[in-house]
């Protein structure tokens, strides 16, 4: 299908972006807010941000305009008839979403592809009750949308080519990279992005490193542009902390993925991070932490002599992290999530790794990684237990 009108449901940070880069990519998109102040707003900031990218050469002026005159902003779901695809960018409640696209569906075509940007919901879930569920697919586009190229294209139970097709391709003439992701707890980057934050933290209870070493371990050694407690810092601790119990309990509560308890206390006392003014760092009055990486080693290393110039507990650090994101990658080819390329272009540019979860596997090698969760496991119990397909590979590269 020919997608020539886009809607998009929601005017908050979202909902605005994806407006954006549609009418930047020649469709002309209906913005629905039924809250009038909500829709005012998101109209102004709108037309600031288009500005902006006049201003920093990101497109012409003539661009801009043309933008600008393609957004038709409005608070009538009845407005969105015309639309070949709708998406919805409103808050994570699974009746507010059905709700939406039931009255989305009740006026616009059948034909019409109903896409969610829903990061944390199920697909399936969302379109159960809506008529023709075999248009309802995900779009889960990167905040912000503006700056992100990724987007996640995900098939529910009952998506059709069709509808998966036409958000294909919508994503590649707004000039983003699609991926192809199952339905399954966070798709895919936020899933592979588990052991990112849940290892470290781990790390950080065994007393093997404090944050501020770990943090800066895993940028000189590992080339991550931050951190993980300077992201997490960043993210909210409190919202780190929603989305790993969500994880844990859609997953079926692997132990791999139990939140963890230091996480936990900061949160209880008010500790969240940035926005707090505490969380695993300080933040007083007019004090910001430089979030860019030092200067030194910029791309993965497990290199003995490196590792200890960076720091004497990186020769630690590194390969239990390494270990963790080539498991977590093991398992989700085993479940069939998405390719393996998918996967690698997922984390690249959904979190700017510096290499994809295969680059972290070849580094540190199925072998080595497979013997170190061995005896992590023995140690520290079943977070550590190696996923069938990592053992397999390990056995076949010669691992007896």
């Amino acid at each position: 299908m020919t997608v020539f009108q886009i809607g998009v449901l929601g005017a908050g940070t979202m909902g605005r972006g994806i407006a954006q880069v549609a009418a930047l990519a020649g469709y002309e998109t209906y913005l629905y807010e039924p809250d009038p102040e909500a829709l005012e707003l998101g109209q102004i900031l709108l037309g600031e941000e288009l500005s902006k990218g006049v201003e920093r050469g990101r497109w012409s002026d003539a661009e801009g305009t043309a933008a600008v005159e393609r957004i038709y902003p409005g608070g009538e779901i009845g407005e969105l008839a015309g639309c070949d695809l709708v998406v919805e960018a409103a808050p994570e409640d699974l009746e507010l979403k059905r709700q939406l696209f039931a009255r989305v569906a009740a006026v616009c075509g059948p034909e019409t592809v109903l896409a969610s940007n829903t990061s944390s919901l199920r697909i399936s879930e969302i379109a159960t009750g809506v008529p023709s569920p075999e248009r309802v697919v995900g779009m889960h586009f990167f905040n912000p949308p503006t700056l992100m190229k990724l987007v996640e294209v995900v098939a529910g139970r009952e998506s059709s080519d069709r509808a998966l097709s036409a958000a294909t391709e919508v994503a590649l003439r707004m000039r983003r990279t699609p991926i192809h992701a199952k339905d399954s707890p966070g798709f895919v980057a936020n899933r592979l992005a588990r052991p990112f934050s849940l290892e470290s933290l781990r790390i950080l209870g065994d007393g093997v490193a404090d944050a501020e070493r770990i943090d800066r371990i895993v940028r000189l050694g590992g080339g991550f542009r931050m951190g993980p407690f300077e992201l997490l810092d960043l993210i909210g601790l409190d919202v780190n902390l929603t989305i790993a119990r969500s994880f844990y309990a859609q997953g079926g509560e692997p132990e791999r993925w139990r939140p963890s308890p230091i996480q936990e206390r900061l949160v209880e006392e008010g500790k969240l991070g940035r926005k707090s003014g505490e969380g695993y760092y300080a933040y007083g009055e007019g004090v910001e932490r430089e979030l860019d990486p030092e200067l030194g080693i910029l791309a993965p290393t497990l290199d003995p002599e490196k590792l200890t110039r960076v720091d004497p507990a990186a020769g630690e650090v590194l390969p239990r992290l390494f270990a963790q994101i080539a498991n977590e990658a093991a398992f989700a080819r085993e479940e069939g999530i998405a390719s393996p390329e998918d996967m690698d272009t997922a984390m690249r540019l959904g979190f700017n790794w510096p290499v994809g979860p295969s680059g972290f596997t070849k580094l540190i090698g199925p072998e080595r990684a497979v013997e170190l969760l061995d005896s992590l496991e023995t140690e520290k119990g079943a977070a550590y237990r190696p996923a069938p397909v990592l053992r397999a590979a390990a056995t076949a590269n010669g691992r007896t």
